[in-house]
């Protein structure tokens, strides 16, 4: 046999062959694609009388986790379409299977059914699953398709009542991960059970072959640790317990053995071997001797009976063949096997609590075997998928890398990956986690109707515009997606609207023409202030043309009943288990995009590639989703929580809705992850010790200067997260692996990422103010503490005293290492009120080498702000806000736009102070120097 596989063929008679004619069946342990395409297999059945063949996923992890064999093979699948790492191995996997079980087929026919058998396992994360083993078993059984086949299905409390209907379904079974007696009795009387089951429905079961594989040699191994332990110690029983090493887990397997052929000898086996049923046989797994102490086939020599099956590695295969003993050694010494049981209980060795340990062990190593296989898989997968997968790079400090690696080691034992596809809320605090997951199958555009957007998108060609109105993740996510992949030819260009500044509303109106625009109305809840005053001032502007206008909402909302009172032109509704910052690849993200003249369906096959790399198959160290998560979550928890997004040009837009994301999702429990966005890059020396650098990159669109800030700045020991996009149009798959990434850094972090407690007390203060106006115009006037004949300063709490420079330089004075300045700005969005911005931030930043965030308010009340009020209490706020020159009526309300805006301002501040952060608010004068005269004063107060 070739040397790559291990296994050795001679060609003299062998040993082998001799048990074999002894009664006892020789199984091989081992698979392989280059061993079974030389003929190895066909050349043990024809020299060695080998009728069968084992495997599990540990075999499979060495055959396809190292080297080539199985590229092309892999290459081949994917031609075909992309899967998910499961599938991809399992088409591997039952390929081998079926060539296996053809060279076996002549076995099989020959012996008439009484051996010749490949056995396949189902996933070891199934062991604790009856229903989900049971569906997986039949779909390798249909998938295989030989009558030669053997599923394997461990003996666990869940795996024998699955044992039971697999037998009752016609299969056959390999019943593995038996360590002790009484847990084969229970798969033995499950065999039986699901036979009498096809018996009462008059089916055959003459054709039905079962093992029952009892583990060997790892008894001995845990039983000795303990017999030497005891000895090292001085045990006044020493010698006794001497007695036993290496005896115990063969006395077992006797006893095992005794029972079998009581159990044979029974009526109720005989009444079924008259109507033709096979014996289920006693296989002897984990006969590789691990202790250089005994003889290497101690583990075949003694346990040589009838109707048993021996499954060898190749290692002990060919030791066996060299100089093993051929004799009728399980029937011999019962009584002398019974002794050393008895003595291992008067001993206090404890046998059961070893054997049920194993079992445990035995689930998790199969398991830890599963993931470094699907893992590898993965890896070939991304390799041969090349560009279709956006790549990732993390350039890691020591202490975060080792914290990183130790995580993904904990998530992979506790199974992070599959616990998030399964909606397991004791991934975060056990409390509704798992009912808001819904986002999971949005991303595989199982939220959307495609016609309905289709439509949707041939409708809205007779438009010149489209406006978006909502707030929060109902308009961020359509926003990134316009500003990266602009508009179909023939669509309408789309203008987003997510705030009550009278100047950007104004602008958007003075752009179109209400005659030939499409309105879109984004509100999950449907009653959300902003999007509904945005609906009145619109809708009346088009004359009330409610034709022209799309209502996007969850069921049973208000703004769905009024679409359908008012004749809305479509209604599209969404899933009340996805959140609003999780929503941009459901409804909320689609209809917009589509009447842009995005196709949906081609986003969601650019996305998919990453949605399958983040599927529950993939382990998490190569899962991309849930390792950014770990690296993310435990750069958090460290004092790292300030991620900065870094951008190429076309990316940029792309940090707004990641910032809401992380903010929103993880700012809780004065925990939680501050987003920086929009910061311009300085060098290594304007940075602490609290950031996390995220680099988006477009490729053919690198910066050489940036690239090296970056490089500095990995060099100098900073965090550095590279993500690199081959075209544009797969930006969807960063929607979701930042979606999947949140989600993890928030069982990270031990909070709730789908929760958000602190943007509703904004909400609330915000609507008493309004609802006060609106009732008896009630302005609730402040008083400023000081001011200059720029602006006006309000402060909050007792003691707050001094002219205006005073309080700026006490107020910035306060930021130390680990802080950050966030300006909340309540003026209108646009290219010189951000400039001005950008460069007070990067003035701050140098001077006080802490983050800096801002905001265009009411924008971020709904995102950011909920790290602001409930995250680490770090920020130092500037809450910056004017009279509206000129305002904006609002029909049927008596307060303005502008009015609205200053109240959002006013609540979002109140909360702020009260949640104990440190807030001033500046208000800028009419006919003053506004915001540059601002800018003067925080740069002297530096």
């Amino acid at each position: 046999m070739n040397s790559q596989s291990g296994v050795v063929v001679r060609t003299k008679t062998s040993l082998l062959k001799q048990l074999h004619e002894a009664g006892q069946a020789v199984w091989l342990d081992f698979v392989d694609r280059g061993f079974l395409a030389q003929g190895g297999l066909k050349k043990l059945i024809a020299e060695d009388d080998a009728t069968g063949v084992t495997s599990n996923p540990s075999i499979f992890e060495k055959a396809m986790g190292h080297g080539d064999a199985y590229d092309e093979g892999f290459k081949q699948a994917l031609t075909q379409g992309d899967v998910s790492v499961q599938k991809l191995y399992e088409k591997q996997a039952i390929a081998d299977i079926k060539t296996a079980a053809a060279d076996l087929r002549p076995v099989y026919d020959h012996l008439q059914g009484q051996d010749g058998y490949v056995s396949l396992e189902v996933s070891p994360y199934l062991a604790n699953d009856t229903a989900a083993t049971i569906t997986e078993a039949r779909e390798l059984w249909q998938q295989v398709d030989a009558p030669n086949l053997m599923v394997k299905v461990p003996g666990t409390q869940a795996g024998v009542p699955a044992i039971r209907q697999l037998i009752a379904d016609g299969l056959n079974i390999n019943v593995t991960l038996l360590f002790s007696i009484e847990a084969y009795q229970a798969v033995a009387h499950a065999y039986l059970d699901g036979l009498e089951a096809r018996v009462a429905k008059g089916e055959p079961i003459d054709h039905i072959a079962s093992v029952a594989s009892f583990f060997v040699s790892r008894i001995d191994t845990q039983i000795d640790k303990k017999i030497d332990a005891r000895v090292k110690d001085g045990d006044k029983e020493s010698e006794a317990l001497k007695a036993l090493r290496g005896k115990v887990a063969i006395a077992n397997a006797k006893l095992a053995y005794a029972w079998y052929q009581a159990l044979i000898a029974s009526d109720r086996w005989q009444a079924l071997a008259a109507r033709g049923a096979r014996p289920q046989r006693l296989l002897w797994a984990s006969t590789g001797v691990k202790d250089p102490a005994y003889p290497d086939t101690l583990y075949v020599d003694t346990l040589i009976g009838p109707d048993t099956v021996n499954t060898m590695p190749p290692k002990t295969m060919d030791a066996f063949r060299d100089h093993g003993a051929v004799a009728q050694t399980l029937t011999q010494d019962v009584d002398a096997a019974r002794h050393v049981l008895e003595e291992a209980d008067r001993l206090g060795l404890d046998l059961p609590a070893v054997t049920s340990a194993l079992v445990e062990d035995g689930v998790k190593q199969f398991a830890d075997a599963a993931d470094a296989l699907l893992g590898a898989v993965a890896a070939k997968r991304a390799q041969f998928a090349g560009d279709a997968i956006n790549t990732f790079e993390a350039t890691l400090p020591h202490d975060l890398q080792g914290a990183v690696e130790a995580r993904l080691k904990s998530a992979a034992s506790e199974g992070w990956s599959r616990r998030l596809w399964q909606g397991d809320a004791s991934l975060w605090t056990g409390k509704d986690e798992g009912k808001w997951l819904g986002w999971l199958a949005a991303a595989e555009g199982k939220q959307v109707d495609a016609e309905a957007l289709e439509a949707l998108r041939q409708d809205a060609h007779q438009y010149a515009d489209a406006v978006l109105l909502g707030m929060g993740g109902s308009s961020l996510g359509p926003e990134v997606l316009s500003l990266i992949l602009g508009h179909g030819e023939g669509s309408p260009r789309l203008h987003v609207l997510d705030t009550t500044d009278p100047g950007q509303i104004a602008g958007v109106a003075k752009l179109i023409d209400p005659a030939r625009t499409l309105f879109i109305i984004s509100s999950k809840s449907g009653s959300t202030m902003e999007p509904e005053l945005l609906r009145t001032y619109f809708h009346a502007l088009s004359g009330g043309q409610s034709d022209h206008f799309v209502a996007v909402t969850d069921p049973g909302s208000k703004l769905e009943a009024r679409a359908k009172a008012d004749g809305f032109a479509h209604i599209f509704l969404g899933d009340p288990a996805i959140g609003g910052r999780y929503s941009v690849l459901s409804v909320f993200g689609m209809v917009p995009a589509a009447a842009s003249g995005l196709v949906a369906p081609v986003l969601y096959h650019a996305t998919a590639p990453m949605v399958l790399s983040c599927g529950p198959d993939v382990p998490p160290a190569a899962n991309p989703g849930v390792k950014l998560g770990a690296i993310i979550g435990e750069a958090a928890v460290s004092g790292r929580d300030k991620l900065t997004i870094l951008a190429s040009p076309k990316l940029q837009p792309f940090g707004s809705w990641l910032e809401q994301l992380l903010a929103e999702s993880t700012g809780k429990q004065g925990k939680g992850i501050v987003p920086v966005d929009l910061e311009p890059l300085g060098g290594p020396e304007a940075y602490g010790a609290d950031r996390l650098f995220a680099y988006f990159a477009l490729a053919g669109e690198r910066d050489a200067e940036q690239e090296a800030r970056l490089e500095a700045l990995a060099a100098s020991g900073h965090p550095v997260l590279r993500i690199t996009l081959a075209e544009a149009e797969n930006i969807g798959q960063e929607f979701f692996r930042w979606e999947v990434a949140t989600a993890i850094a928030g069982a990270v972090i031990g909070i709730d990422p789908f929760d958000q407690p602190d943007v509703e007390d904004a909400k609330v203060a915000t609507r008493k103010l309004v609802d006060a106006y609106e009732k008896d115009g009630d302005e609730a006037r402040e008083q400023p503490v000081a001011e200059t004949d720029d602006f006006a300063v309000f402060g909050f709490g007792d003691g707050i005293k001094g002219d205006a420079a005073a309080l700026l330089k006490a107020h910035l004075a306060s930021l130390k290492p680990g802080d950050y300045a966030g300006f909340l700005a309540y003026i209108e969005r646009n290219e010189t009120d951000g400039l001005l911005i950008e460069s007070i931030r990067t003035a701050l930043r140098d001077a006080k080498k802490v983050a800096t965030v801002a905001g265009f308010g009411p924008r971020f009340l709904h995102s950011t702000g909920q790290a602001y009020k409930g995250g680490p209490n770090s920020g130092v706020f500037l809450v910056i806000t004017r009279d509206p020159d000129p305002d904006l009526a609002i029909p049927d309300h008596r307060a303005s736009f502008g009015w609205v805006q200053i109240a959002q301002a006013k609540g979002d501040a109140q909360v702020l102070a009260e949640r104990g952060r440190r807030v001033l608010r500046v208000h800028l004068k009419q006919g003053g120097g506004g915001l540059a005269a601002l800018k003067t004063a925080i740069l002297a107060a530096l």
